[in-house]
């Protein structure tokens, strides 16, 4: 075992071999860590001079999980033997099983087979604050080393099941609440009472326990029966689509009703099964995609460094506005809030407070830091205060001539080397700053609603942006807990351009006569957290009626130009802001379809005359499902044919975290690849000829058609050298 990651093992005077997981930063189960554990233990188990075992993990940390690149490795060659052995020969067989009794020294971390080697253990010290989970099944697969059968027997079967399914932490203070840990005690004390805890049991003066044997803590058959069927409906409504929450459950009845080595038996061979699944690919590709997109070439790889960014100025205290301050704040950032009068001040400044309160209702953010971060915000009606402010970003209205303006003016204001950013969703980066001399300063934070929130920060580069400023507004990304992805400056940028076609397609199929809540009724079946005539409801009519004639200017003919938002809106209609959209929207009750809203539709069909023969079309769930996602792929094809993005892979997570779009269907891109180029195309070409230009598809889509190489797949190099950078 080469470098840094190793097993290693020292046997005290006082008998107790203390064996160390050494495999930074979290010490992951890499093939070799676990090669190494079977190793340490069979020695130890061996030696005469070993009475007990105490297992912990290097650097402050236990262990955070089994090495997931291992499942990448098995998606790639389909081999699932290339999975170390856990579960029987090491978990059960050495450590449970064995003749020497093990206890666990856990600090930091114990997560997913981390947490499954403690529950090999007879017993479990911990510090208070250690985080305790089996996250997995946010990886499409199942414990697979005895965690459905042991967890059950060591906390319960209604909180193991809250655990695994919902994949939910807690820490080791509740874990010894629960029964889970036998002691806590601080750091320094961890290791001595872990060998004292040890020895206890080798001598029999603490019990021996086996967490496998147990049943103390299952209650009866009935019980568990009652409670798995309770998780199975609940499982149903908010997993339908994601087969390793059923499988769990099922590993974990199977166990209940047969006995714990049953359960261990069926657990291997269901983890297996799960894990060459295309659910598992995908999540496991949306984990790797997500913590690939800081990696900017000629920004991250050129030793740059990123400047302190200690105060920030936000121009426009509207939800945007409001909703970017806060994040800023909570991420410990000093920040001045400019509007143009007092009551508009005072509005913004009451929205981040009541944002604050929510995170602090739902536990997020503790009330000390409330009171800290609302003590870091000034609000302003002038400039006075930008002369120190080291980045600025401007959360106005969609007008060009207020944005050129206001960019104008902060140029002449603002310090050198104040970063000049804007929430822009839509207008291109270099109109709004032409009337400036500082194009390398000037960038996209295109934050998505509500913004102290929503996960996804958008940051837009134009040719001219420096590298710095890219770097420490991906910085500031970071510290406000936003996955940065840096994109290319376009009309709509990466993700409301890719986008576009998804209203625009629901709205065709609604003027050819689909039911507009039967789309919606699809589309959220599909995986997405809403239907988009939904989303538009909750997003307001005023974005929509906004960027309407951007998108008809620059998309030209593949754009559908529909005016059922204008007829909303001119009927009083403003969606889930005045609780009437397409759906009504009454305090504290669920939306639920406005039947009065036909009449609007009737109005809209007839204006568009796209009805064939004036008869509305008969469709599939496929046919609309289909219709809806087809031309937001074919646009994406576009968006990487621009290289607006450096990689598919930030596609994929743009659209789950910007849109919504189902992270254990990988994101756009990798879903659309499990569908095929081909038949992507063949739809596309049968609707262009039928319905025009809307589906008309891409060069990019078409050359992937033809080759069958997936969209995904880099260019070649003579490809790449065709193409112009963004």
């Amino acid at each position: 075992m080469a470098g840094s990651i190793r097993v290693t093992m020292e046997v005290g005077a006082d008998g107790v071999a203390l064996i160390t997981i050494c495999n930074p930063p979290v010490n992951a189960l890499h093939p070799i860590i676990i090669e190494g554990l079977k190793e340490k233990y069979a020695e130890a188990l061996g030696r005469d001079d070993v009475k007990a075992i105490v297992l912990t993990g290097a650097a402050g940390k236990f262990c955070g999980g089994f090495d997931i690149n291992v499942f990448s490795k098995v998606h790639e060659t389909g081999d699932v033997s290339i999975l170390p052995e856990m579960s029987f020969e090491l978990v059960s067989n050495m450590m449970e099983d064995g003749k020497k009794p093990s206890v666990a020294a856990i600090q930091g971390l114990a997560l997913g087979g981390g947490l499954e080697l403690t529950m090999g253990c007879h017993a479990r010290i911990a510090t208070p604050e250690a985080q305790l989970g089996l996250p997995e099944l946010t990886l499409g697969v199942i414990p697979g080393a005895g965690g459905t059968q042991r967890l059950p027997r060591l906390v319960g079967l209604p909180k193991a099941i809250e655990m695994m399914l919902q994949s939910k932490f807690i820490t080791a203070k509740e874990g010894k609440e629960r029964g889970f840990i036998d002691a806590l005690c601080s750091p320094d004390e961890l290791i001595k009472m872990s060998r004292s805890w040890a020895l206890e049991i080798a001598n029999y003066r603490k019990p021996w326990i086996r967490s496998l044997g147990r049943t103390d803590r299952l209650g009866s058959l009935s019980e568990a029966r009652a409670v798995l069927s309770m998780a199975r409906q609940q499982a149903n409504k908010v997993a339908a689509n994601m087969p390793q929450h059923q499988a769990c459950l099922d590993v974990i009845e199977e166990g209940a009703l047969y006995g714990g080595h049953a359960g261990v038996v069926k657990e291997a061979k269901v983890f297996k099964e799960l894990v060459v699944s295309t659910t598992s690919r995908a999540l496991v590709h949306a984990f790797f995609a997500q913590r690939s997109t800081t990696k900017v070439p000629g920004v991250t790889d050129i030793q740059l460094k990123p400047r302190n960014i200690r105060k920030v100025a936000v121009i426009g205290g509207g939800l945007m506005g409001s909703g970017i301050a806060t994040a800023l704040l909570v991420g410990n950032i000093s920040v001045v809030l400019k509007e143009v009068n007092p009551q508009f001040l005072q509005r913004g400044q009451k929205t981040i407070a009541g944002n604050l309160e929510g995170l602090v209702k739902r536990g997020s953010l503790t009330k000390d830091k409330m009171s800290k971060a609302i003590s870091l915000l000034k609000g302003a009606l002038d400039y006075s205060d930008f002369k120190d402010v080291d980045m600025v970003i401007e959360a106005v209205i969609e007008k060009v001539p207020l944005k050129q303006s206001i960019f104008a003016d902060i140029e002449k204001i603002c310090p050198p080397h104040c970063i000049l950013a804007t929430n822009t969703s839509t207008i291109d980066l270099n109109v709004i700053g032409e009337k400036t001399n500082s194009q390398d300063r000037i960038i996209g934070a295109h934050f998505f609603s509500p913004a102290h929130i929503m996960p996804l920060l958008e940051i837009v580069r134009t040719e001219k942006t420096s590298p710095q400023a890219i770097l420490d507004l991906i910085t500031v990304g970071k510290i406000i807990k936003k996955i940065p992805i840096v994109v290319g400056n376009c009309t709509g940028f990466a993700v409301n351009r890719t986008f576009f076609p998804y209203t625009q397609g629901a709205q065709l199929l609604v003027s050819l006569g689909i039911d507009l809540f039967r789309i919606d009724r699809i589309i959220s079946n599909f995986g997405m957290p809403m239907g988009p005539f939904q989303l538009q409801d909750l997003a307001g009519y005023g974005v929509a009626l906004a960027v309407k004639d951007i998108y008809a200017a620059a998309f030209g003919t593949r754009n559908f130009n529909s005016v059922l938002v204008d007829l909303m809106a001119e009927t009083g209609r403003q969606g889930k802001s005045n609780g009437k959209g397409y759906y009504l929207y009454e305090k504290g009750a669920k939306p639920k379809p406005d039947p009065n809203v036909q009449h609007v539709i009737d109005e809209y069909r007839r204006q568009a005359k796209t009805m064939p023969g004036g008869k509305p079309v008969t469709l599939s769930d496929q046919d609309i499902l289909e219709m809806v996602f087809f031309p937001v792929v074919n646009e994406a094809c576009r968006v990487m044919d621009e290289n607006v993005v450096i990689r598919a892979a930030d596609l994929d997570i743009a659209s789950v975290l910007g849109m919504g779009f189902p992270k254990y269907r990988g994101g756009l891109i990798f879903w659309a690849d499990t569908v095929g180029a081909s038949y992507i195309h063949s739809k596309l070409s049968k609707w262009a000829e039928m319905y025009g230009d809307f589906f008309k598809p891409s060069s990019y889509l078409e050359e992937r058609a033809k080759s069958g190489r997936p969209l995904a797949a880099p260019r070649t190099a003579h490809q790449a050298s065709t193409r112009s950078r963004m």
